[in-house]
């Protein structure tokens, strides 16, 4: 699993309460106190993420990944600044940055609300960044898995997680969406609600999983004639992804399942 590494600085108390938030959910977890602690920390050992001291600026902090990279190519960087301008946020976008934040820092985006081994609740806004923050810890969690179980397991996780986000919630950051991830001896569980009314799968012209045997591009003239953005296929490219794709009567709870065994356990009885 790979280490996340944070450079505290002197903002010891938000730098304490990510250290906690992300061994809460058994993500290991260093602290370097400033910029050459954590380069030498780089040259022993490598890391996954780096989470910048929200005591620098957006351009230290740059300066600081391209020497990073230089010792660990490929490093993904969480920037906190004490400030942002246009420009500095276009050059994070340059160089390739995760995620760049200033203060006010939202710290409830992903709230836990069960984390043990096995068995992990979150409440997480409903905003594309926090549903990929969310995908990246869910990557990490599944790191023991097969490499093509994972890599199907997120897939189906992400399109059902951005499809609750925006069709359940508008992707309003005032409104929630609940995940539950349940690793059991033959199974990964994952179970998505919304805070939207759901929905009837006949209503579902609009999405590619609705088309008909004999027309599968039928969707998409519908969503022209609705005026919806091209796209439409992600319920589709879940299905296809995991063993079991299960919806409540509403529509805004749906579980994924995926058999880590070649097998369903009721296929070996």
């Amino acid at each position: 699993m790979s280490r996340i590494l944070i450079i505290s600085s002197d903002c010891t108390q938000l730098s304490d309460e990510i250290s906690a938030a992300l061994t809460t959910v058994d993500l290991p977890v260093e602290c370097a106190a400033g910029h050459a602690d954590a380069l030498a920390r780089l040259q022993m050992r490598s890391f996954g993420v780096v989470i910048t001291s929200c005591n620098s600026s957006v351009d230290e902090d740059l300066a600081l990944l391209a020497e990073m990279r230089a010792i660990r190519p490929g490093l993904k960087c969480i920037v906190l600044a004490r400030h942002s301008t246009p420009d500095e946020v276009i050059a994070a976008l340059r160089a390739r940055v995760f995620a760049c934040f200033t203060p006010p820092f939202r710290r409830d985006d992903i709230q836990v609300l069960s984390a043990k081994p096995g068995w992990v609740s979150v409440r997480v806004n409903c905003r594309l960044i926090t549903a990929e923050r969310l995908l990246t810890f869910a990557k990490e969690l599944g790191a023991q898995l097969p490499q093509d179980t994972r890599q199907d397991v997120l897939v189906a996780l992400r399109e059902i997680l951005i499809n609750a986000m925006e069709h359940g919630a508008a992707f309003n950051p005032e409104q929630v969406v609940e995940v539950t991830a349940i690793r059991t001896a033959r199974s990964c569980v994952f179970y998505v609600h919304d805070p939207g009314a759901g929905f009837r799968r006949e209503s579902l012209t609009h999405a590619a999983i609705a088309n008909p045997t004999d027309d599968p591009m039928a969707h998409i003239e519908q969503r022209e004639k609705a005026g919806i953005r091209p796209g439409g296929y992600g319920l589709l490219v879940a299905a296809g992804t995991v063993d079991e794709l299960i919806y409540s009567e509403i529509g805004n709870e749906v579980l994924l399942i995926k058999y880590t065994d070649q097998a369903a356990p009721e296929d070996k009885a």
